[in-house]
This record gives structure tokens, C-alpha cells and sequence, in this order.
């Protein structure tokens, strides 16, 4: 959708990622590390400093004590992460749970190890979970459920009484918890809680999470994973054949990140909920169906009054006709069916940007 963005010179709502530049002050450390001479392999699993404000940043929001060096994994990004993990703790035949509408390296990742996806489908308009329906697909195959919260596409930040159906479920069974929280301090509505933070979650949860999403620099490629030290070991030994290490001057600026004043934080959320509302009126007022994100940077949006027969077309029609570009979701799903009637756009965008998309949505009334 980016290169027919491109093509017709559409605005592009589609990728997730901002459109504007980090803080300077992150920037900054990184280039003074490159100056300092980090320019070498960084320790494995990270740079001590890294580790270490990991950790306590972890600490601080869930009251959690964690071992830097022996309970925290510096990857090229959660994306890695997400491979790290299914690579270093699912082996082949194990079925892993899905919460779909999903990111789309899960099932990736998961097929990688060898393991089998089961899913559990979250339904407009709220996306609530379906805890009969989850209970149901777990087997005695079942090593883990993958939990997105805030979730990615449909922003929903899942309550503390699903988060606690999903930690019986893992406890009943015997399962491990896969907690993908990278647009944890987006949150608009209700509150995100780490399922690790539940009682006997703690030594069955991989924690995975990012810099890109909360500082807007989603090229750099750092994220982590946090587990106890028997699940980091399985976790590091494919991570180690995976990427090794992680670029040395960008975890440099990464502590300077994760060390920064929790004013940064609340400002951030600030902005971005001031953006979520500005396109979901412009989309409302275009004519679509819209499901108000309560966290991450991300709005679903039934196209369906507009008469195409499912996502791919519309989209495509709206790049190349409206020159506005959003995700067909489809391909979120098993069944692409579930997700035709859907579009997914991204407001991680500058002010200007989102006021062209809306301006020439305007277009849309006359359909």
C-alpha cells in the first residue's frame, strides 16, 4: 500500500509509522555514541546500561523486581523479538494462540519454529474477548497464547478481568503467556496492565516490548524481551543466531529514552489523542463506520456503505481515486472474510498530514 501510496501521490495513512522525526535529545546520545567510538558488537543480549534502564522502567510501571542481566534481552526490534522467542520456546507441533486481528509476523514467527496457529477472533464494535471461544481452542497441544495489549489494529486495551480469564487459562494449563505490549504508553481510555503482573504469571511470561512506537523512531529497531531466567535462555539462543546484537549507537540512545522524564510520556499521549480524535470525526463525517481506538495509534473503520465488495478493493480504490492510503486488514485474519469489511488507518502522523487525508476524504459524500 506504501509503494501505491507513492504512485498516486496518495497521503498514506496505510504504514505505521509516524511521519515526523524523534526527540532530539534521543538522537543526540546516539550520535555522541558514534562519536565516542561505540561503533563495535554490543554485548549479546545488550548493552549493560541498556539492560539496566529496562529493567527499572519495567519496575517502576509494574511493581515487578527484574534481573538486568539475567531476565532482560535486547533484540533488533519487538519484531525480533517475536522470532527470538517462538524460535527459542515452541518446537514443532506446538499450537500457539493467536488473538486475531493479529500483527502479521505472529503467524509468521510461529510457522518459522514449526508450531500450528489456533486463533480467537476479536469482533466489532467493541473487540471484546471471547473467553468461551478461547478456552475452546486450547488443546493439550497448546504451549502458549500470544496477548497484544494495546492492541494492534483494532486499539483495544483488554481489561484486567481478561487479562486475569487469560492468566487461568495459563495457569489451569500449564501454559506460556507471550505479552506483545509496544504500545504500552499509548494508552487514551482504561489503563494497561502487564499480564505479567498477575499472580503466577511472573515466571510464565515473555514481556516484549520496543522504543520505536513511544519515541517515533521505529527505524532504529530496538526492543526487548523480558522473562525469567529459564524462558531469557530460550530467548537468547536463537536470538544469538538470529541478529547477535543489536546496533551498539542506537541502544546508547535507547538509555538516553528510557531514562527520560515521565513528563515526555504524558505529553506524547497527549498529542496523540488529540490526533486520534481529529481523523476519527474526519472519517465519521466522510461517511464510515468508526470504532474509536482506546490505546495504540490505530483506527478500524467499516468502509462497507461505500459498496465495494471487501478491503482490498476499497483500498486500492481509495488510493488511486481519493489519494488516501489505508490498510486492507484481511490479512490479519485466517479468514480474510472476517476483516472485508474493514479498513485500518494510522494516525501516527503530523497535523498536516491528517488534514489533507480528511480534506480529501471529503470526496467520499459524493459516493
Amino acid at each position: 500500500m506504501t509503494i501505491l501510496a507513492r504512485r498516486h501521490g496518495a497521503v498514506n495513512l496505510g504504514q505505521g509509522a509516524p511521519d515526523f522525526d524523534g526527540p532530539e535529545f534521543v538522537k543526540d546520545a546516539a550520535v555522541q555514541a558514534i562519536r565516542d567510538g561505540h561503533a563495535q558488537y554490543a554485548r549479546m543480549f545488550g548493552v549493560p546500561e541498556l539492560n539496566l534502564a529496562i529493567a527499572a522502567r519495567f519496575g517502576r510501571a509494574s511493581g515487578l523486581a527484574v534481573d538486568a542481566d539475567t531476565e532482560v534481552t535486547v533484540t533488533s526490534g519487538c519484531t525480533e523479538a517475536i522470532a527470538a522467542t517462538m524460535l527459542g520456546l515452541i518446537e514443532p507441533g506446538d499450537e500457539v494462540i493467536l488473538i486475531e486481528p493479529y500483527y502479521d509476523s505472529y503467524p509468521a514467527a510461529v510457522a518459522m519454529a514449526g508450531g500450528v496457529v489456533r486463533t480467537v477472533t476479536l469482533r466489532a464494535p467493541r473487540f471484546e474477548l471471547d473467553i468461551v471461544a478461547l478456552a475452546a481452542a486450547v488443546t493439550t497441544k497448546t504451549r502458549a497464547i500470544l496477548v497484544n495489549t494495546p492492541h494492534n489494529p483494532t486499539g483495544r486495551v483488554f481489561s484486567r478481568a481478561e487479562l486475569q480469564a487469560i492468566a487461568a487459562l495459563c495457569l489451569a494449563r500449564d501454559l506460556l503467556c507471550i505479552s506483545d505490549e509496544v504500545y504500552e504508553r499509548l494508552v487514551f481510555e482504561g489503563r494497561h496492565i502487564s499480564i505479567a503482573t498477575l499472580p503466577g504469571m511472573r515466571e510464565r511470561t515473555i514481556t516484549l516490548s520496543s522504543l520505536g512506537k513511544t519515541y517515533s523512531l521505529t527505524g532504529w529497531k530496538v526492543g526487548w524481551a523480558i522473562a525469567s531466567p529459564a524462558l531469557t535462555a530460550g530467548v537468547r539462543a536463537a536470538h544469538q543466531f538470529l541478529t547477535f546484537a543489536t546496533a551498539t549507537p542506537l541502544q546508547y540512545g535507547a538509555i538516553a529514552a528510557l531514562n527520560a522524564h515521565a513528563s515526555y510520556d504524558v505529553a506524547l499521549v497527549a498529542d496523540y489523542r488529540r490526533r486520534r480524535d481529529m481523523l476519527v470525526d474526519g472519517l465519521r463525517d466522510a461517511g464510515f463506520v468508526t470504532y474509536v481506538p482506546e490505546g495504540a495509534y490505530f483506527i478500524m473503520a467499516d468502509h462497507t456503505r461505500f459498496g465495494f465488495d471487501d478491503d482490498v478493493a476499497f483500498c486500492r480504490w481509495l488510493v488511486e481515486e481519493i489519494g488516501v492510503a489505508a490498510i486492507p486488514p484481511g490479512s490479519f485474519y485466517q479468514s480474510r472474510e472476517d476483516g472485508r469489511a474493514l479498513a485500518r488507518f494510522a494516525f501516527c502522523k503530523r497535523d498536516e498530514t491528517l488534514r489533507t487525508a480528511i480534506e480529501r476524504l471529503q470526496r467520499l459524500k459524493t459516493r
